[in-house]
């Protein structure tokens, strides 16, 4: 027994200087509990929590520790199950006390419960503790917009068409094994020598008609999913089926859209506005961005505001592709409304200027107002031309921001699915990144001491 007593004792004690993002956190969430009070009712709905049971499910704070611990070490669901037994840091941040590990499954079952909603207060309220602590005065502000990327391929008529005739025959080859007497005839495999051919063709003759005969296979495994649906065995079905056959449904409006898509612009030659286009039937919330001309993107664009501490202190995923102009001003007032300060400079690059936004910053009492490479007969409002080059200079390190962002915690791409997941997956980096800066700050004052 007294072996065991000491081999505890060993591990009682956590070295935080090795880690000391999970220090301050750990700080953070003792002074101010009031933070996991922010996204408990996505967690339990209102359930309030007993002492009854087998304790098998993680408490409120167990699940936001775990949360930040994975997005800090860049880890995924079973990584962070293993670290709950392979790290003494995971494990005391975490707070386990020597219980049984939780799954990943059960990790991910109620962190994909919060919402990009409650992450945006719960990124603000950090921030605020920043300022409180003067770590970031919010006499300046810098704004910039980037693109994150949906995991999707590169999207063609073509190749979205073939997307639509697989999931629906993997979803009918899977109904078929849950209800008997389901016949299902396969079109993959001439749809699949179609789709090469496409892919390979130079001519544009031959490209019209290997689409009508494309699309007449297309039309075909339309019916087949439209006939499925009409099954009288579907309401008297197991959950498993019923579960497919909602699946179905879903399908079957993407594949419709899809033919009407690929049959306007192929067949008919008409050229489909954006807004009416499909990207991904996986992800079909997917937006097409081009940015300066440059190379298109899919994904969603992402407005990111920042001081002088190098903190995100705005973070907003938008839908479509609106211009900068546009952000402007929103960006502003989300700012000093979250925040109570006006800032007392701004600078942007010259996609954001224009007149009205530089007479909204004047109305709300910024001195001095800084776009970048504008042009026409726009001016820069500023105190001194000193001051003008200065906060231009200033302004790239939101480059530098944004790339440390995305660089760190892989948000190039976002793995995560859906539109609601993917939002919430954005502003978990950002609170990670944010919980970074702060570390950095705190141990700069530290130093000084």
């Amino acid at each position: 027994m007294k072996l065991f007593n000491n081999f505890c004792l060993k591990f009682e004690n956590t070295d935080w200087s090795r880690n000391p993002e999970f220090g301050l956190l750990d700080t953070i969430f003792e002074e101010h509990p009031e933070l996991y009070d922010i996204v408990a009712p996505d967690l339990f709905s209102g359930n309030k929590a007993n002492g009854f049971g087998r304790g098998d499910t993680p408490s409120i704070e167990q699940i936001i520790r775990a949360a930040l611990y994975k997005e800090l070490k860049a880890y995924d669901y079973r990584e962070l199950e293993y670290a709950q037994t392979d790290s003494r840091i995971c494990a005391n941040f975490i707070k386990l006390d020597l219980r049984k590990p939780f799954s990943f499954q059960m990790f991910q079952k109620y962190i994909s419960r919060i919402s990009a909603e409650s992450l945006n207060k719960l990124l603000i309220a950090i921030n605020q503790i920043a300022i409180s602590e003067g770590l970031e005065d919010l006499t300046s502000l810098r704004i910039d917009s980037t693109v994150i990327k949906t995991n999707i391929h590169y999207p063609t008529n073509n190749s979205l068409v073939w997307d639509c005739i697989k999931e629906s025959q993997r979803l009918l080859s899977r109904l078929s094994q849950e209800i008997e007497g389901l016949n299902i005839r396969n079109y993959k495999n001439s749809a699949k020598t179609i789709y090469y051919k496409i892919n390979n063709i130079k001519s544009k003759e031959q490209r019209v008609k290997l689409f009508y005969k494309q699309l007449t296979t297309f039309t075909k495994c339309i019916n087949q999913v439209d006939q499925v649906l009409r099954n009288p065995k579907k309401k008297s079905c197991n959950l498993v089926a019923q579960y497919l056959f909602q699946g179905l449904e879903e399908h079957l409006a993407m594949m419709r859209k899809v033919f009407d898509i690929t049959k306007r612009k192929e067949i008919l030659g008409e050229k489909v506005p954006s807004s009416e286009k499909v990207f991904s039937i996986y992800e079909p919330h997917t937006d097409i961005i081009v940015k300066g001309g440059r190379e298109v993107h899919f994904g969603h664009k992402i407005n990111i505001a920042g001081g002088k501490s190098n903190l995100i202190l705005d973070c907003q995923i938008l839908d479509g592709n609106p211009s900068d102009s546009k952000l402007f001003t929103p960006t502003l007032e989300r700012v000093i409304e979250n925040y109570g300060v006006t800032p007392r400079n701004t600078s942007t690059d010259g996609g954001y200027a224009s007149f009205e936004n530089k007479r909204a910053a004047q109305a709300k009492g910024i001195t001095n107002i800084v776009f970048n490479k504008i042009t026409g007969s726009l001016k820069n409002q500023v105190s001194s031309k000193n001051m003008e080059t200065r906060l231009k200079k200033w302004r790239s390190g939101i480059e530098a921001v944004i790339s440390n962002y995305k660089r760190k915690f892989a948000m190039f791409v976002c793995n995560w699915k859906g539109k609601a997941h993917f939002d919430a997956k954005v502003l978990w980096a950002a609170i990670a990144y944010n919980i970074r800066v702060m570390t950095r700050l705190v141990l700069a004052k530290i130093a000084l001491q």
